[in-house]
């Protein structure tokens, strides 16, 4: 009786089994929509067969995988010599194979450079002394102190100022006693000396008002600004020439920003340019591109490029950093997402998915890399399916399966 049990236990579990089998089996590629079935090819073009979830059965005759019971595809000789494999709907989920789309769309490169902020070459002014002197009183005593135009500086004892200041007075004083009248161009000679001499016009008409030399003759500020440079001190002795001061208006300020110089091309005078300051958060400035220096650094490989911003505030100091950001708009160009391009030696290639499973990598040219795309100038049309994910599993199997040759000598890897 025992035994009569056992063998009805075994049967069922026989009959379940071949249930599961049965349902197994309609799961299977064999029930998979028509894209999976295998294709028409030649026969003397097909290499042998194989199982899209199991690339390591390869089998002469067409038939079902011995492992999970799915339609073998054929692999022609092409498909070996092109590196195209075949990798089924249920794989590509497992190894995260995504697919894309070659499209025209408008593209904006990003140029991104380090910036300095400078001062504006323009708007420095500097204090030269036209006669040597001393400093009597020295009024504006700091760098970094700001002035005002026509601000006393300091007051400057000279005895060649002060003779030319006596020659003017006593010609003005013969001209008015009706001497000779030579003396008027006495008179002209010695207010041309004293312009000269760095006095000006308003200075030399009231001498003229005060009948009486300065001994200590004001020097004022040429300009408003800030004093960044100061060469004197109280008391001291100048000579003619010597620069005592240097003023610089910072109202306006030069970012002198280094581009590489294969983003030179992209750059003209007048383009919108954005000023960002990494030290302070969400505080940008827009400014325009004001100037291209005409040479190249020859260790860094980068140009100047020059940008003009107000700076009322004094928020940009010279010598700070600053990033500069160039939105180029390169129009409409064909484009992949970035990940598709599979780099390898000499080489750029994508996987071109040609449909049944089939995956077919193809070399393209490369123009620029905008955001996350590629430009892609040869190789591929609008339209064409890629890979954009999982193609650096796809690659090692195709390199495998392909001649060496094409993946290109020397390369050692293929990756992103």
């Amino acid at each position: 009786m025992t035994r009569r049990r056992v063998i009805i236990a075994i049967l069922v579990l026989v009959a379940i089994t071949a249930v599961a089998l049965a349902v197994a089996l309609r799961s299977t590629p064999d029930a998979h929509p028509p894209e999976h079935a295998a294709t028409e090819h030649p026969e003397s073009d097909i290499a042998y067969y194989t199982c899209p979830m199991h690339p390591s059965v390869e089998q002469p005759e067409p038939g079902k995988c011995p492992i999970c019971g799915m339609t073998l595809t054929p692999v022609t000789k092409t498909d070996l010599r092109e590196g195209t494999v075949v990798v089924d709907e249920v794989r590509r989920q497992q190894i995260g194979v995504r697919i894309g789309t070659a499209e025209v769309r408008p593209l904006v490169l990003e140029i991104r450079a380090v910036g300095r902020v400078q001062y504006d070459e323009t708007r420095l002014s500097d204090v030269n002394l036209r006669m040597s002197g001393w400093v009597q009183k020295l009024l504006v005593d700091e760098t970094g102190q700001r002035v005002k135009k026509g601000q006393i500086l300091f007051t400057l004892y000279s005895p060649e100022l002060y003779a030319a200041q006596v020659e003017l007075l006593s010609a003005l004083r013969e001209q008015k006693d009706g001497s000779v009248t030579v003396l008027a161009d006495l008179a002209g000679a010695s207010k041309q000396r004293l312009r000269l001499l760095g006095m000006s016009d308003g200075q030399i008409q009231r001498l003229m008002r005060r009948g009486k030399p300065w001994e200590h003759m004001p020097i004022t500020a040429p300009t408003s600004g800030y004093v960044i440079e100061k060469a004197v001190v109280e008391g001291a002795s100048v000579e003619a020439g010597t620069r005592v001061y240097r003023i610089a208006d910072l109202s306006r300020v030069w970012i002198d920003a280094d581009v590489y110089e294969a983003d030179l091309p992209h750059l003209k005078v007048g383009q919108p340019v954005r000023v960002e300051l990494p030290y302070v958060q969400n505080t940008s400035f827009d400014g325009r591109l004001d100037y291209i220096y005409p040479t190249l650094n020859e260790k860094t490989r980068t140009a100047r490029a020059r940008i003009v911003l107000p700076n009322e505030d004094l928020q940009l100091k010279p010598d700070m950093y600053a990033n500069v950001v160039l939105d180029v708009d390169l129009g409409p160009r064909l484009a992949v997402p970035d990940s598709a391009v599979v780099y390898t030696g000499p080489r750029r290639l994508v996987f071109v998915d040609l449909g049944e499973g089939r995956l077919r990598p193809t070399e393209v040219k490369l123009g620029v890399h905008a955001g996350a795309f590629y430009e892609i100038v040869d190789g591929l049309k609008e339209g064409d399916r890629v890979v954009t994910s999982g193609n650096f599993l796809i690659a090692a199997e195709s390199r495998i399966r392909s001649a060496i040759e094409y993946w290109g000598s020397g390369a050692d890897h293929a990756g992103h």
